[in-house]
């Protein structure tokens, strides 16, 4: 089984905003070289702006099914092969149970699911060539608990626990360890907007540290797990959500 690598090449998707840009920012503070995938054509300007230089932004539609791999391909031709996968875009479509189209379900399902296994399946099969690697898939508290609004959204984040799962237990033996991380509502520029006013404050109100969690906090966990150190947790869902899941 080979040993890792004295660089880290992170692959991370969503990488132009919130939590994947954090995130990001992280591994290129501490060396790595990183691949940053997203829908929004301004990841390549914000990806050559990291610090250390020799980052690739690319612009790409990962609900196409064949996207996963030419994403690969090209970050294996420009840095080599990925140590660290963080599988960090999504939607949240919110709509009571009875309102959700065909449409915002489909999506939600392609964006935040059906993406995360192409992304995860392209990278494990290099991975597990090279007998090493770290896949960080972003689920969330929905995942867990139940919340209004969020019927198609929570459907998305439990399977990617359940894959998460699978794919730990077929791929540790290879020396590719696969966790999943379950926020509460992260202060992204995106989550300040979906939860201000009165309806976060409630939010706020039902987790028991007080408030919501930073994208760097997050960052900061995918971190961890994608480090050396972490090389015995595979399979799991850590929530980062201040209690609220246990109330």
């Amino acid at each position: 089984m080979s040993q890792r690598p004295s660089q880290d090449i992170a692959i991370i998707t969503g990488a132009a905003s919130g939590i994947g840009y954090s995130t990001a920012r992280y591994f290129a503070a501490r060396g790595a070289r990183v691949v940053g995938v997203d829908l929004s054509e301004r990841v390549v300007e914000l990806m050559s702006e990291l610090p250390g230089g020799a980052h690739l932004g690319i612009a790409r539609d990962l609900t196409d099914p064949t996207a996963a791999d030419r994403v690969i391909a090209q970050a294996v031709a420009f840095a080599g092969t990925p140590t660290i996968l963080v599988n960090s875009a999504g939607v949240a479509l919110l709509d009571r149970a009875v309102d959700v189209t065909p449409d915002r379900w489909q999506t939600t399902l392609d964006v935040n699911l059906s993406a995360t296994f192409y992304m995860s399946q392209a990278a494990g099969r290099v991975m597990l060539g090279a007998g090493y690697g770290r896949i960080i898939n972003l689920a969330s508290q929905a995942a867990v608990i139940g919340l209004d609004e969020h019927a198609a959204y929570a459907a998305s984040k439990a399977a990617i626990v359940g894959l998460t799962r699978v794919l730990s237990k077929e791929w540790a033996p290879s020396g590719v360890t696969v966790n999943a991380i379950s926020p509460t509502v992260v202060e992204t520029p995106l989550g300040k907007v979906a939860w201000a006013g009165e309806k976060g404050e409630r939010a706020k109100a039902e987790i028991p540290v007080g408030r919501f969690a930073q994208p760097e906090e997050i960052a900061s966990l995918i971190g961890y797990l994608a480090s050396a150190d972490a090389a015995m947790i595979t399979g799991t869902n850590v929530l980062v959500d201040g209690g609220r899941t246990g109330v």
